[in-house]
Order: structure tokens, then sequence, then C-alpha cells
């Protein structure tokens, strides 16, 4: 403990950048604010998503998109609002999230049927990837990574109780006479107190650079080639569309390939890209972004359909779904703020990922058993251990990029590892629907021919409500049996994770704010992901 107050004080003795411990509370209570609001209306559509898509009449592939088109423009968004951190204020740029995000909030709220659900999801979904990316760098860039631990479990904890309170109020509101259109309407009130704190709380310099500007052809062939992709997985497979091995599905590849290898070319030639190519392969943020990829495609791709699972499959109420959910984000509360705290009173972070990694591959595995009556208690415990890997995980992968980069770049450093992790995280969810609608299919054909019931079921209708009982028993227990399959396909995916975390270098944090010149990978000879066939 002495030895962590002696850096506390060097820091602030030697480093001019620093600030007191108090004025970085004061700043954070915005931020919080606004990030609460974004994450809140994400959890709380998660759960009540299965009766926002019978009531509107969509399918299992418009249940997904409904989550996959608010990912995909967060991980599109997310660069271009990490490269305007660098240049411009980052208060006006969190309140303009703000503005977006409430904007879109109220569209999806008047909301009558799902095209217009998925633009106003579009549309929030752009506000808040600058929250996620804004509230990341502002952080960044007042804090030395030494004790960002400490406030980064902060921020761990209030993703915690956003996470844990929103599916529980998304139930209630589902479940009460306001119906599921409240649970836009009642961000809109929250991002409105969020600004006034930001305007109140928030103060900080802007380092305004000349000459500057934006990659936004990369910006569009990187959003347009990634929406190819999950168009793609989205309906290949599927007896309406088209195969999975098609003229189809080879034009849809062969179209996005294309897509992201010009995004590819025009970064490596752009004055200011989007996706800093010297800053990506630096073996750090290199290997954190595939970790990130991975925890993103495994956490959002599985826990987006733990809601559906409740419901759908095991026929509890919207509200008893938030519930059953609060032992995935208590394990990302204990692991998020406990890990924090232990990162910034030792400086070792190394163990802390290698172990959250291990957690989560333990956690998918076990959830990887589950089927339509296994008893809710080991569910629970199931979902225990995932939400423990994820806290570790989450916020420390940002924490250790952020170590390895100048304060003038960790805007776009920040956001590029968030980009990848919600990028992950959209693929992740159209890949894991795609396989749950084509194994709930199958089972259900198989069930209901044990009833002599012939002909396939699509498993495109959610409305269980307008199906016969022994229809909808055989469907709900297909749906329970399936869903097992998709965690399986996350634990495998997590291995990935769990290799990258443990390639990742131990460097030790810094105490200052800033990188010395010598260290800063932007410079010529950083060190690479090159250095890997070396290491």
């Amino acid at each position: 403990m002495a030895v962590s107050n002696e850096l506390a004080g060097a820091t602030e003795k030697h480093d001019p950048l620093a600030m007191t411990h108090q004025q970085i509370l004061k700043t954070m209570v915005g931020l919080l604010a606004g990030l609460f609001t974004a994450l809140l209306s994400t959890t709380i559509v998660a759960t009540a998503l299965p009766t926002i898509i019978s009531d509107l009449e969509g399918s299992q592939t418009a249940y997904a998109w409904v989550i996959t088109t608010a990912l995909l423009a967060n991980a599109a968004s997310t660069p271009i609002w990490g490269k305007l951190a660098d240049i411009f204020n980052k208060k006006a740029l969190v309140q303009s999230a703000l503005v977006i995000f409430v904007a879109g909030s109220i569209l999806a709220g008047l909301s009558h049927n799902v095209p217009i659900l998925l633009a106003a999801r579009v549309i929030q979904g752009v506000g808040m990837g600058g929250l996620t990316a804004l509230v990341v760098a502002i952080i960044g860039s007042i804090v030395a990574p030494r004790e960002r631990g400490r406030y980064s479990g902060y921020m761990g904890a209030v993703m915690a109780v956003s996470m844990s309170g929103g599916p529980i109020l998304g139930g209630v509101i589902v479940d009460s006479p306001l119906g599921w259109r409240w649970c836009f309407f009642v961000c809109v009130p929250l991002a409105i107190v969020a600004l006034f704190l930001l305007q109140k709380t928030l103060h900080i310099t802007t380092d305004r650079k000349e000459h500057v500007s934006i990659d936004w052809l990369g910006a569009t062939l990187l959003t347009a080639g990634i929406s190819v992709l999950l168009i793609w997985v989205s309906f290949a497979g599927k007896a309406d569309y088209y195969g999975w091995v098609s003229k189809e599905s080879a034009l849809y590849v062969a179209v996005g390939v294309l897509l992201l290898a010009a995004t590819a070319i025009v970064e490596s030639k752009v004055k200011s890209p989007i996706i800093p190519l010297k800053i990506v392969m630096e073996r750090t943020t290199g290997l954190a972004i595939v970790a990130s990829v991975a925890v993103g495609l495994g956490l959002f791709g599985s826990t987006t359909f733990l809601g559906q699972y409740f419901q759908t499959a095991r026929g509890f109420s919207p509200t008893t779904a938030g519930l059953l959910s609060i032992p995935l984000v208590v394990g990302m509360l204990i692991a998020s703020v406990g890990s924090g705290q232990l990162i910034s009173r030792f400086g070792k972070w190394k163990p802390f990922m290698v172990t959250g990694a291990t957690l989560l591959i333990i956690g998918f595995l076990l959830l990887g058993t589950i089927d339509h009556a296994t008893n809710l208690w080991l569910v629970g415990a199931f979902t225990l251990v995932v939400g423990l890997g994820t806290g570790m995980l989450l916020q420390n992968l940002v924490l250790v990029v952020q170590n390895t980069v100048s304060v003038h770049n960790i805007g776009a450093a920040s956001s590029n590892v968030a980009f990848f992790r919600t990028f992950g995280g959209a693929v992740g969810v159209s890949v894991l629907s795609s396989v749950l609608a084509t194994r709930v299919a199958d089972l259900s054909t198989s069930g209901l021919s044990k009833l002599g019931i012939s002909g396939q079921s699509s498993g495109g209708s959610l409305d269980l409500a307008a199906m016969p009982d022994p229809v909808q028993h055989v469907v709900r227990a297909a749906y329970g049996d399936a869903t097992s399959t998709i965690f399986l396909v996350a634990a495998a995916v997590s291995v990935i994770a769990l290799i990258a975390v443990s390639f990742l270098p131990n460097r030790p944090l810094r105490t200052t704010i800033d990188i010395s010149a010598d260290e800063d990978p932007m410079r010529e000879g950083g060190t690479s992901l090159r250095d890997l066939v070396d290491a």
C-alpha cells in the first residue's frame, strides 16, 4: 500500500497532466451518466425483443438484425468518433453523441414496422458508438494507466448496474400497461440529464490540429464491406433465400472481401486513416484486437439469446427473464471492479486477462450442456462464470492498449479496440442467429413428425401464442435444446481470445499520463506483430 501511495504521489508531483482524484471523479459523473443511458437502452431491448418482434410480426432473422444493426452502426462509427476525439473538443462530441442517441430512441419508440425500427437502431448505434469511444478516450487522456484500473472499475460498475437493471426494467415495462415502446422512450429523460451533467462537470482542453482530414472513403468502404458479409450470413442456408454454397453466396462473399481489401488499400495511403495501420499492427494492439473480436463474438453473440431462451424456450415473462439474467451481470460487476482495483494496486494485469479468458471458455462450455429442462440454478451458475470472465477482459483489453500509445493517439487506439469488439459482436449475433434458426428448424421438424404433423418448420415466426399447444410445446423445446449449440460455438471462439492474451507482452503499466517518444508505436521502429516471429 505504501508503494502504491508513493507512486501516486510521484505522479502528482512530476506529471503536469495529472488531475486530482476529486477532479477526476467530478469529470466522470457526466461521462458515466451518458454511458449508463446508452448501455441501459441495449439491455432493455434485449429483454423486450421477443415481445417487440412478435408485435411487429417479425422473424428470427429480424430478431437478430434489431441487435446487429445497432452493433454494426456502433462499430462503424466508433473509429470515426475516436478520430474526431483526437482532433476536436471531446465534450462537444460526447454531447453530440447523446443528442443523436436521443433522436434514435424517439424514432424507435414510434416504430410501427421492422424496417423503421432497424433504421432507428442504426441512429441509436451511431450515438452509442460515440459514447463508448469518447468515454474511454476521455478517461484515457486524464488518468495514468497505473491508476486507470481504479477508474475502469467504476466504469465496470456502471456497466454492471445498467446491464442488471436494464433487463429487469425492460421486463417490467413490457409487462406493464406502458408497453414495449417505453423501453425506448425511458432513455430520453436519462440522456437529457446526462447532457446537463456533462455541461456542468466536464472541463477539458482541446489540442486543435491544423490541416485535419477525415477518411470518409475508408469509413464508407469499411461499413459497406462488413454490411455485405453480415447480410450474407443472415440469409444463407435458409430455404426462402439461398444456400451456403451457391452463386448468391459466392457473389456476396466476393463483394464483401473486395470492399474490405479496398478499405485496407485506402487506409494505407490516406493522411488520416480511420483505422491507423501503425497502431493496429503494433504487437500489443494487434493481439488485443484479436482478443476483442473473439470476446465480442462470444459475448454479444451468445448472451443476446439468453433472454430468448428464458422467454421462448422456458415460457417465462419478460420481467422474470430479466431477473434470471442477473448472475451474468453480478459476475461482470465483481470481476470488473475487483480486477481494476487489484491492477491499480499491484500494477500487474496479465494474470487477470488469462484467468478471464479461461473462465469465459469454461462458462460457455458449461452453457453448452443446457437444454429446455435444465435446472435454472445451474443455468445461473454457468452464466455467473461467463460474467466473471467477461469482467476481467472487456475494460482491461483497452487499458493494455492505452498503456502503449501516446495521449495524442489514445482516442484512435481505444476506439479501434472497441470497434473490433463490437464488430465481433455483430458477426456473432448474425452467425449464431443463423445457426440457431437452422437448428431450431431441424428439431422442430423432427418433433412435429413425431406428432404426425408433416412439413418443415421454418422457425421464422416467433409468435408462439398463435400456435396450438402441442406445436407450441415442440417449438419451445426446440429453442431450448438448440441454444446449447450457440454456446459451444462461443466456447470455441473464446479459445482464440485465450491464445491472444497469452501472447500479450507483459509490459508494466506506466505511472504517467503520456508516453515517452522512444516507446510510442507510432514512431518508426515501433514493435509490430512481425516481432511475434522473433518472440
